[in-house]
């Protein structure tokens, strides 16, 4: 196998074109091979194999800067930089990164999780090398929706500033491989990428300006005509009106095309756009035939496509989100719902099924969602805004300035909060709870299981004072029925789901289960903890909580959040600001930092935060302080 011998880019520079097929061949069965057996973003990373063989084949030097947008196109980029004994690793605990990461290889430029930072950290690294007179190509991997993307086109405003030696390569894979990929564009986009073009082009451009009187007209004209020409042929004005040259598109998977291409644009020395197309999910028929499905995937058998793990039992809190929104969406003609280019991966496409002009899919622009949104409540409308925790971040701004300073009733909808898994630090939602208890007005709710979010989003329909919020982890339900009437929450009320004393345990959302566990190990062990689901983050039940805090030796809180200005600093703020000593107290959380990849069950078990690490931090804590021990604190009466 070729593949076997490439540890370098290096080494792919050696190969001959036709060893670079059979190399494309071949990493594309390892990428299915892995992926089928660790699931992982599929159909993007087989789109990308051929940009990232010809990028590796023509610019192998170890001062070239690659950077790739997101980083789950760059499967093959990790196959060819020494990493291929590892792949199999890939997503797992202490494995590979499913993304782009500094630490793990220095042919990783920039780290890539969320999408839309490629040109912008391509543009800086430009700017570095002209600064510190290196001769450098820098290199810019868009693609997988990235140009949707608002941060996009404020690097786009300011490569003519900053950008010198830039080669941005648009991989559009959101389409087939159209009829403008043929003859015609072919022949143009090898004539203009020539070097015999480029120095024609310059030299008249040079000599129409030395003749005299009409030169400045002669200039005009030929400038005039250039671009109506390009805009007859190309799409690229745009580019080109930004101070890029461009070029394409191109057939993506055309290997010698792509080759000969890049090879002739590494002469240029400024901004240049490359368009190719690609078709997510080469090389694979099913993921071709259906790439959302195929975008992020679960392993499963690559001769069917079926997934390999066991039917479940009980729906995912992203469906149950999608059925409670659909039954808003038909109770309540006002209900609108924004995507930011993930219908499919919030539940939210049987909404846009059902009331198409009701829902709107705004691409990778969170941002612009959420002030969206803000116009859609401020005239009336009820819109819910469905968008990851970690994706939401993006949007800290808007969510302050534009909905929650005017008390706009806008509804975020918060999926993937917590711990997601193998997508890693990336993707994993543990600081919503901090960044939105900041936010005055807000309300933040944390359903315990899916009829709890059931009648979470009905309180949100309801609630119209102000903006809240509805986090959710990414996992399943506990198979409960939903009734067909369901009343709103009261706000900020809590509920008792085991009584007790001494020991009194305040859970929100996700965690309510692993504490109501980890009381019955503690009940075993002759303590008798009370269990509260506080359901909410803001406003917390402070009445109760002041109430109770005498009869509480120890308070404990948990939460799938991070340890720094979640719930349980909440819960420690409400004491301070009623100038009451708290009791003695166990804040359990995610540890403050960057939590790695691996299995829901794994992180949390390592935080602590499973049953029995809920329990064994409890008792460590009684044990800490003899005075607990000796009076039997939380002892049975």
């Amino acid at each position: 196998m070729i593949l076997e011998t490439i540890q370098s880019p290096h080494d792919v520079a050696a190969l001959s074109l036709e060893q670079l097929e059979l190399l494309a061949g071949e990493i594309r069965q390892e990428i299915i091979r892995v992926c089928a057996h660790n699931g992982g973003h599929l159909a993007a990373s087989l789109g990308a194999v051929d940009i990232a063989v010809a990028a590796h084949y023509v610019f192998p030097s170890e001062s070239t800067r690659m950077v790739w947008d997101t980083g789950h196109q760059a499967y093959a980029h990790k196959l060819m930089t020494g990493r291929r004994e590892s792949f199999s690793t890939i997503r797992t605990r202490d494995g590979l990164s499913g993304f782009l990461k500094r630490s793990e290889s220095p042919y990783d430029h920039f780290g890539a999780g969320h999408a839309c930072t490629a040109l912008s950290a391509a543009l800086g690294f430009s700017a570095s090398a002209r600064l510190q007179g290196r001769d450098r190509m820098n290199i810019a991997l868009l693609g997988d929706g990235a140009a949707t993307g608002g941060l996009v086109y404020e690097a786009i405003n300011n490569t003519q500033a900053h950008g010198s030696k830039l080669l941005v390569i648009l991989n559009d894979n959101e389409m087939s491989i159209s009829p403008n990929v043929g003859a015609i564009t072919r022949v143009l986009t090898r004539l203009t990428s020539t070097r015999s073009f480029l120095n024609l082009e310059g030299g008249t451009w040079r000599a129409l300006g030395r003749i005299p009187k009409i030169g400045r007209l002669l200039r005009t004209l030929a400038s005039r005509a250039k671009q109506g020409l390009k805009h007859l042929i190309f799409p690229g004005n745009f580019f080109e009106d930004f101070g890029f040259k461009y070029y394409g598109p191109l057939d993506g998977h055309d290997l010698s095309l792509l080759v000969r291409t890049m090879r002739q644009l590494r002469e240029i020395q400024h901004p240049v756009i490359l368009h190719v197309l690609t078709n997510k999910g080469k090389g694979y028929d099913l993921a071709e035939e259906n790439p959302a499905k195929y975008h992020g995937f679960a392993p499963f058998d690559p001769e069917t496509g079926s997934s390999l793990g066991a039917s479940p039992s009980a729906p995912s809190y992203t469906e149950v989100f999608g059925e409670a929104l659909l039954q808003m969406g038909h109770e309540d003609s006002t209900v609108t719902c924004i995507s930011a280019a993930m219908p499919a991966g919030t539940g939210t496409d049987r909404f846009a099924e059902a009331f198409p002009e009701r829902f709107f899919d705004v691409g990778i622009a969170e941002p612009h969602a959420v002030t969206f949104a803000a116009g859609l409540a401020a005239d009336g409308l009820r819109p819910v805004v469905a968008i990851y925790s970690t994706f939401l971040q993006r949007a800290f701004d808007m969510i302050y300035h534009d909905v929650a300073l005017q008390g706009l009733p806008v509804i975020f909808a918060l999926d993937r909060a917590g711990i997601v898994g193998e997508d890693g630090p990336t993707h994993h939602g543990v600081l919503d709870l901090s960044y939105l208890r900041m936010i005055p007005g807000m309300v933040i709710m944390a359903p315990s299981d899916e009829l709890e979010l059931h009648r979470m989003m009905k309180t949100a329909q309801h609630y119209r004072k102000s903006p809240l919020a509805i986090r959710y982890p990414r996992d399943r339900g506990l198979g409960i029925d939903i009734p067909e009437q369901l009343s709103p929450l009261e706000i900020g009320k809590s509920r008792t789901l085991r009584e007790g004393s001494k020991i009194h345990l305040w859970a929100i959302g996700s965690m309510v289960r692993p504490a109501l566990e980890a009381a019955s190990c503690l009940e075993s062990r002759g303590f008798d903890p009370l269990v509260v689901d506080a359901r909410f983050a803001e406003p917390l039940d402070r009445t109760r909580l002041l109430e109770e805090a005498s009869k509480a030796d120890l308070l404990v809180t948990v939460e799938e959040n991070s340890s720094r200005g979640g719930f349980g600093e909440g819960v420690l703020a409400c004491f301070r600001e009623a100038d009451m000593d708290a009791p003695s107290h166990l804040l359990l959380s995610l540890p403050h930092g960057f939590s790695p990849q691996g299995t829901r069950k794994e992180i949390l078990a390592e935080a602590g935060l499973d049953a029995s690490g809920i329990a064994s931090s409890i008792e460590k804590a009684l044990e800490k302080n003899p005075r607990f021990m000796e009076t039997g604190v939380g002892g049975k009466s």
